[in-house]
């Protein structure tokens, strides 16, 4: 027997047919991959895009349910080099639809990527342009949906703000923003952007099926929660037309709930004009270059002088420290007079009593009721007698901010002991300061804080901290710091005699009768701010009813004279509108509108 391994005949066959099947398969192989591209022709073919969905922005409604911020449907483009056909497009006609020049578009296609889908519209486009572009069925091009603002009304612009696209600073802050996306600018749209944003979604998208068939939902896209606003529109409207032409603010608040009922900022914008689109970037820069500052949110940020409305807070303060009752009597005779110091005032009668001073806004009484707190003798000196009264007016919410939800919230100015050691070398007492009795000298306010204390003497000592929302979808409530009463340092007890003499003001002797609505028992207190560089400002505050309040405002007039002259009528007119939701005065409203205010510190910078 041979010893040695044979091979059967049928096993040596088996054998060669295997290497022959091995060859051939790689042969084959190598002409797929190195010769024939039908395969990858045909993977491009089936190969599908991620599309990211953008959700609808949540909708923004007025208190009464009216749309006041709105989306609009439209579409990004975008192209995918790899699938454009070589033979090209229709450059002119695609470049006209998305309304940029056809080197532009040439230019934009080159530099995109090979394989990576870009974005080449600049701004969305419309519906109709949408289906036109579908029309030129154009291989590479794609749109993909999503929404942008539109405001109804046209009207709230500092109020509501705009929305535009994320600044690369912000991509780098927080990943879940990416190039392309819109962020809320300003107003209610940056501040409760977290809100109404929403969260993306993606899909896998067939290339060349329509956007709603074939599609794998990766992640959903998360709609943004609609928010329910204080504002009542039609007020807000109003108001904005009475303050048209006007440089200034108008702000009003529920008392009992510290809702804001309508803010003003004037001149202010076309929130329409500030969509996304072609003409914003025109828009935003012609407002940006307007002397008159319609972009800044004046009833939030600016700091006035608020005048003799504060000279309500001046005698609470008296009151409270036991230097005043309402029955003590001061003299004035056209104004306070004391060795080297004069305030002035208008010519009315003397000796009066607290109710009549708020009535007629006398001066002089205040400026005795100012130094009476300041050199308390229970104070070893006049500067601590100073540092309790700023503790004071700091509780009415001066000088700080109200901490509302509205963001850009000025702080206003109260002068500390420190300035004015700096400013008088630490020589000085109650008469060097009796300016602030009146509201003048280095106090500042915004009008929402002239609001709020309106408010305050409305709810007879205490305000809820005003805000601009009502109601966030999905949320049971607002954040609680909203539904808590914040109580001033001064005794409820003694704002009924304030109250008397604004209600007196109004309705028997005093400065403010323009603002008489029979029937309401409106109680105000007018104020003329000392302007430097100009003709003085209007300003009034004002809340009705006297008994159970429901409007309380203020408003500011740049350069409007006295307060009865301009401030007076114009919140007159809100208060009738709010309170019996018509106007029986067309003559005051015509008067308003046609009244011509100058403005010189403005204008003059456009030459």
């Amino acid at each position: 027997m041979n010893g040695g391994v044979t091979t059967s005949p049928r096993a040596f066959v088996v054998r060669i047919i295997v290497a022959l099947i091995f060859t051939v398969l790689l042969g084959r192989l190598i002409y797929i991959q190195l010769i024939d591209d039908s395969y990858g022709n045909l993977s491009d073919q089936i190969q599908y895009r991620d599309v990211v969905v953008h959700p609808p922005r949540g909708e923004i409604y007025d208190r009464n349910g009216e749309l006041l911020a709105q989306n609009r449907l439209c579409y990004d483009v975008s192209i995918i080099r790899r699938d454009m056909s070589k033979e090209g497009f229709d450059t002119l006609r695609v470049a006209a639809l998305l309304k940029m020049s056809p080197e532009v578009l040439v230019k934009r296609i080159k530099s995109s990527p090979y394989r990576v889908e870009r974005r080449i519209s600049t701004y969305p486009i419309s519906v109709e342009e949408k289906l036109l572009l579908d029309e030129l069925n154009v291989a590479g091009l794609y749109t993909s949906q999503r929404t942008v603002r539109q405001y109804p009304r046209k009207i709230g612009g500092n109020l509501l703000g705009s929305i535009s696209e994320v600044p690369e600073e912000k991509i780098r802050q927080d990943e879940s923003y990416s190039a392309g996306d819109y962020i809320g600018r300003e107003g209610l749209e940056l501040a409760y952007e977290s809100v109404l944003r929403g969260e993306k979604g993606l899909i896998m998208q067939d290339k060349y099926a329509p956007l709603d068939s074939r599609n794998t939902v990766l992640k959903e896209p998360v709609s943004g929660r609609s928010i329910v606003c204080t504002i009542d529109a039609e007020l807000q409207q109003f108001a904005e037309e009475l303050m048209e032409n006007k440089v200034g603010a108008v702000v009003a608040i529920e008392p009992s709930t510290g809702e804001i009922l309508a803010m003003v900022s004037a001149p202010t914008f076309n929130p329409d004009e500030m969509i996304i689109g072609r003409e914003r970037g025109n828009n935003y820069m012609r407002e940006q270059n307007n002397p008159r500052r319609p972009l800044w949110n004046r009833a939030v940020r600016s700091r006035y002088p608020p005048g003799s409305t504060f000279k309500l807070v001046t005698g609470l303060i008296g009151m409270q420290e036991g230097v005043l009752r309402p029955h003590y009597q001061y003299p004035c005779h056209k104004g306070y007079h004391l060795g080297g110091e004069h305030i002035g005032c208008h010519e009315h009668r003397s000796p009066i009593d607290l109710r009549y001073a708020i009535a007629t806004s006398c001066n002089a009484y205040f400026c005795y009721v100012f130094r009476n707190v300041l050199e308390n003798k229970k104070f070893e000196r006049a500067k601590d007698g100073f540092d309790v009264w700023r503790e004071y007016v700091d509780s009415f919410g001066f000088g700080r901010k109200l901490e509302s939800d509205f963001l850009g919230e000025g702080s206003g100015y109260v002068p500390t002991r420190q300035f004015y050691d700096k400013m008088y070398h630490k020589s000085w007492n109650a008469l060097t300061l009796l300016s602030l009795s009146i509201g003048q000298g280095e106090l500042g306010c915004t009008p929402l804080q002239m609001a709020n204390l309106a408010a305050i003497v409305a709810n007879r000592g205490y305000y809820y901290i005003p805000h601009i929302v009502r109601e966030i979808e999905g949320q049971d409530s607002l954040d609680r710091r909203f539904y808590e009463r914040h109580y001033t340092k001064v005794d409820p007890k003694h704002f009924d005699v304030v109250v008397d003499g604004m209600w007196r003001g109004v309705n028997v002797d005093g400065t403010c009768q323009g603002a008489y609505l029979r029937g309401w028992d409106v109680c105000g207190k007018t104020g003329t701010a000392q302007n430097p560089r100009g003709e003085d400002h209007s300003t009034f505050i004002s809340f009705a009813p006297r008994k159970n309040p429901r409007i309380a405002i203020a408003v500011y007039v740049e350069h409007g004279g006295w307060g009865a002259s301009m401030a007076v009528p114009i919140a007159s007119l809100i208060e009738e509108k709010y309170l019996t939701d018509t106007i029986c005065r067309p003559h005051l409203v015509e008067y308003v509108k046609k009244t011509k205010i100058a403005y010189p510190m403005y204008d003059r910078k456009k030459r």
